[in-house]
Formats: structure tokens, C-alpha cells, sequence
């Protein structure tokens, strides 16, 4: 039995710094094999998160939209007429022809989103998209150890999406007893793709620009984060006025295992399932453009600690330590009598 890490166990120490100006770190990264973004963060892509408004927004900062799977197939169609090489789709492992047929009217590429994607039926599905489409990148997920992530480069991903459990509305790990902290995930999994150079997309977790920076420093070369952008005016989450104070706004965000969600796409969970996943709601924090401000402005702080002007120098000069419990109580703000 070894010992694994979250977020809140670990953290960085500060390297010496020649970086004039938190302004001067770049913030470009690489999402696929082929294709690099202007920013290293992702939106979820689940129907509560991704939509129009949202996208238009990430493609204008330099972050790619990746639409989510769960709609039907004209408004894909739609999806990727309208943003064509701008904008990835998603899929699951079972409608080929149509994920073919989308990736045909232009879209960069394709995201399969299966809870647990260490499969054979993923292997074949990733084999057969190449076959048929060598030219179109595929971000296979979600995964949490290094030999899944290897296992799905060799059937042929282009990126892989690394986390299994540690999203705010996720409950796979309470229900089924399986998943790996998500530092240690990333980390583990980082010490392979720095060999095999495949983009490795952190999955969950993300509570605000330090786990950001720590998921980055530990070897992903983008993050996905579904709550933060859920909580923004823009998302494609429910809103509705809130009832302690009626001019502020609250958004729904949800599992796509949760009962909410599957009650509306299935008519209920499906036979000898449980949920894995929950709803709720909260703040409409602000605009996606106040959210990124803080997210990248914590990064290129995060990065001039670190003594790095781009991502890659941080992960090379990354020196992690073992924190106690105690460490986020002194690390925050205190009110003293």
C-alpha cells in the first residue's frame, strides 16, 4: 500500500525568482499532441457548463469549447457548424456514425467521455475514429493511474482527461470505493506523459488558482474545471433568482450520474445503477471573464514563485512538500480578537 495526495496535502515551495513582472510569464500550453491553446483551462464539458455564451467567451481568451454529449444530434450539428475548427464534440463509446458524421461538418476533434475509460470498448472505439479520421484529434477519459493513461496513448489518444471522483459533484468514489487522489493521480500520471508527450487534461478538484497552479506544477498541461464555470453568468447552467436575496442570481449545477440529470435524459437511472453524482444549487459568482481573471492572475503569480516564465519551467524546477491539515487554517485569512 502506498501513499497518495490531494491538493490539500501538498504544496509548493518558492524557487528563486529572475521574472521582473507576474505580467511576463506565457500562459500558452498544449492541449493535443497537434494543437496548443492561449490559456492551460478548460471548461467541463457538461450540459450545466458549456454553451454558446460560454464558448464564445473561452475561444476569444484562447481556451477551446468542448460541447458536451448529452443533446440531440441537429443541435450538434449546429454546434459545429457554427464554430467549426474552434470547438471539440463529445462522445461515448457506442454512436460512431454520428461522432464521424460531426467530425465531418469540421469539428477539431473529439472528446470521449466515459466515466471509467481504462477499457477495451474505449481502445476500439479510439481505433476506429482513427481509422477512419487520422487527421482529427481525440482526447480519450477520464483515467487515474499511469497505466491507463499509457494504455489509451497506445490505442491512440491525442490527450487524455486524468480524474476520477475528485469533481465537486461527483460521488463515484463514496459509492463504489475506487479512485486515486487527484494530485497524486495527475502526478503519477505526469511521469509517463513527459516521456510519451501526450497532453495530460486535469479533471476536477479545481477550488481556486492554487489547485491550478499545484495540478499544472505536477505535470498536466491544461485543467478542466466544471463548478467554476458553472457559477458564471455565462454558463449554460439553470438560473433562477435567489430567495434570501432576489437580486442575486443561484445556478444548478449537476452530475451527469446524478438523479437530476438522468431523470431528464432517461426517465430515471438506468436498471442496477445508482447515481454517482448530485445537484445543487449555488451564487452566481460573476461574468467568466472576472473568473479567469482571478484563475490567471493566481497562475502567473503561482508562476513567478515557482521562478518560471511558462508553464514547462515550473513543472521543471516543481519542488512538492507534505503539508498537515493545519497548513490550509494558517495559510488562510484569520480574525483575531
Amino acid at each position: 500500500m502506498r501513499k497518495t495526495y490531494t491538493f490539500d496535502d501538498i504544496s509548493l515551495v518558492p524557487q528563486f525568482n529572475n521574472v521582473p513582472s507576474r505580467t511576463e510569464p506565457l500562459l500558452e500550453t498544449w492541449l493535443t499532441k497537434k494543437r496548443k491553446m492561449g490559456i492551460p483551462l478548460l471548461a467541463a464539458n457538461m450540459d450545466s457548463v458549456i454553451g454558446e455564451e460560454l464558448a464564445d467567451i473561452l475561444i476569444q481568451k484562447g481556451s477551446v469549447p468542448i460541447f458536451h454529449r448529452f443533446m440531440d444530434f441537429e443541435t450538434q450539428c449546429q454546434w459545429v457548424k457554427k464554430y467549426q475548427e474552434n470547438t471539440f464534440i463529445s462522445c461515448g463509446i457506442h454512436k460512431l456514425d454520428e461522432t464521424r458524421k460531426l467530425l465531418d461538418l469540421g469539428a477539431a476533434g473529439v472528446c470521449i467521455d466515459v466515466a471509467h475509460g481504462h477499457s477495451d470498448r474505449m481502445f476500439r472505439f479510439i481505433g476506429e475514429l482513427k481509422k477512419s479520421h487520422p487527421g482529427k484529434d481525440v482526447i480519450a477519459g477520464n483515467v487515474c493511474t499511469a497505466m491507463a493513461y499509457h494504455d489509451l496513448v497506445n490505442a491512440g489518444a491525442d490527450a487524455v482527461k486524468v480524474g476520477i471522483g475528485p469533481g465537486a459533484i461527483c460521488t463515484t468514489r463514496m459509492v463504489t470505493g475506487f479512485g486515486v487522489p487527484q494530485f497524486s493521480a495527475i502526478y503519477d500520471c505526469a511521469q509517463i506523459a513527459e516521456k510519451l508527450r501526450v497532453p495530460l487534461i486535469a479533471d476536477g478538484g479545481i477550488k481556486s488558482s492554487r489547485e491550478l497552479v499545484l495540478a499544472l506544477a505536477a505535470g498536466a498541461s491544461s485543467v478542466m474545471s466544471g463548478k467554476l464555470f458553472a457559477f458564471t453568468k455565462e454558463s449554460a447552467a439553470q438560473k433562477r433568482a435567489s430567495e434570501s436575496s432576489p437580486t442575486r442570481l443561484e445556478a444548478k449545477y449537476r452530475g451527469q450520474a446524478s438523479v437530476d440529470f438522468q431523470n431528464e435524459y432517461y426517465g430515471g437511472l438506468k436498471e442496477k445503477t445508482v447515481a454517482e453524482g448530485v445537484d445543487f444549487w449555488g451564487p452566481v459568482a460573476g461574468s467568466v471573464e472576472e473568473v479567469l481573471a482571478d484563475l490567471l492572475g493566481g497562475l502567473r503569480s503561482g508562476l513567478t514563485y515557482g521562478g518560471a516564465r511558462n508553464i514547462k519551467e515550473l513543472q521543471r524546477k516543481a519542488e512538492f512538500i507534505e503539508v498537515s491539515c493545519h497548513y490550509l487554517v494558517e495559510s488562510g485569512p484569520r480574525s483575531h480578537p
